[in-house]
């Protein structure tokens, strides 16, 4: 068996909502915030980015599984706002959680689903044959999501991360991940190119041929390879580009609003991007009763889809972290101009 035996989240304080953001572009921030399905937006400090929100995933996941870092064979961090063009986060990351210089450690990007990506990797490895390979492997999603000044994307683009650890032992293991499957296509439907500050994205053109196509793509191989419907799960969390869409594509497959509920964080907190779906995964696993099922789909623009079939086990009730949702609670508002500080749209600083 191997699984997750621990994951930690991690969500900064600072809020900027919707209306705010609608009102320095005179815009309908009632009508917008309905359009998405998203009321407010977390936003990184001024000295917060995808490495410092990694940070913070990291150490609570080594906490919630109660390991030493040191243990911890593989480390990959999955953003797409990376602070540095070269020299990694994951580096930065292992050093400050304390682990050991004896890893493998690299970043990744994907879109929003290269977090996942990177547990598909850790459980390559940690289930490999290879004599004395890895015992643990982690994986971090955490972005501090860009959005050009008035663009869409700045209604949804949001600051978090969420970090899993993937283990083999079975007295440690608090949700076996019984399969993986990933659908993936060249659909150029967001990107940014080198030096470019802001990414761009082909309008509604991200939706039907891009997210929908891959998510239903990968849930239904899914479903396919393991002889699995919508019933027979528990929970069900997507990416959550905006508060819409996973409720859209839930709904085209088969999935009902109970399921899906405990894992929609995005109207709350806005897109954390590589964190997005992980996030969603980490509150339903606040939640879930052992031998209870989940469903989980990734979405990553260029474009991707990373589905999982994940089963808890007896061990998920004997230690489980501060709920994602009570962290949501631990808020600060904020206005435009602090926002454009914080988030640094102010070019002269």
């Amino acid at each position: 068996m191997i699984g997750i035996v621990g994951y930690g989240a991690y969500v900064p304080k600072y809020r900027i909502t919707i209306e705010e953001i609608a009102r320095v572009w005179q815009k309908d921030g009632k009508a917008i915030s309905k359009g998405l399905n998203v009321k407010e937006k977390a936003v990184g400090s001024l000295d917060e980015d995808a490495a410092t929100i990694a940070v913070e995933a990291a150490r609570k996941a080594v906490s919630h599984a109660g390991i030493e870092a040191k243990n911890i064979g593989a480390l990959y961090v999955g953003s797409e706002s990376h602070p540095y063009a070269v020299k990694p986060t994951a580096s930065i990351v292992a050093d400050a959680i304390g682990a050991s210089p004896d890893l493998t450690a690299a970043d990744l990007e994907f879109a929003c689903k290269a977090g996942t990506a990177g547990i598909q990797m850790c459980l390559g490895l940690v289930g490999s044959e290879m004599p004395k390979w890895i015992e643990y492997g982690m994986s971090i999603g955490a972005d501090t999501a860009q959005g050009r000044p008035g663009d869409a994307l700045e209604f949804t683009a949001a600051s978090g991360g969420a970090a899993y650890i993937i283990g083999k032992k079975n007295e440690e293991i608090i949700a076996e991940i019984e399969d993986t499957y990933s659908f993936t296509t060249d659909t150029p439907d967001f990107w940014r190119r080198p030096h470019a500050e802001f990414p761009r994205h082909a309008g509604r053109f991200t939706g039907e041929p891009a997210y929908f196509k891959h998510s239903i793509g990968a849930a239904k191989g899914m479903m396919e390879r393991t002889g699995t419907k919508p019933s027979d799960f528990d929970y069900a969390v997507f990416h959550q580009p905006n508060g819409k869409f996973p409720i859209r594509v839930a709904k085209m497959l088969g999935f009902e609003k109970e399921q899906i509920e405990q894992g929609l964080t995005t109207p709350h907190i806005g897109n954390t991007y590589s964190a997005s779906m992980m996030l969603g995964l980490a509150s339903v696993l606040d939640k879930a009763k052992a031998g209870e099922r989940i469903f989980a789909v990734s979405y990553g623009s260029g474009a991707g889809s990373d589905a999982f079939v994940i089963k808890a086990t007896k061990n998920i009730e004997k230690n489980r972290p501060k709920p994602v949702f009570e962290l949501f609670k631990e808020k600060e508002y904020i206005d435009y101009a602090t926002y454009a500080k914080f988030r640094k749209k102010l070019k002269s600083l």
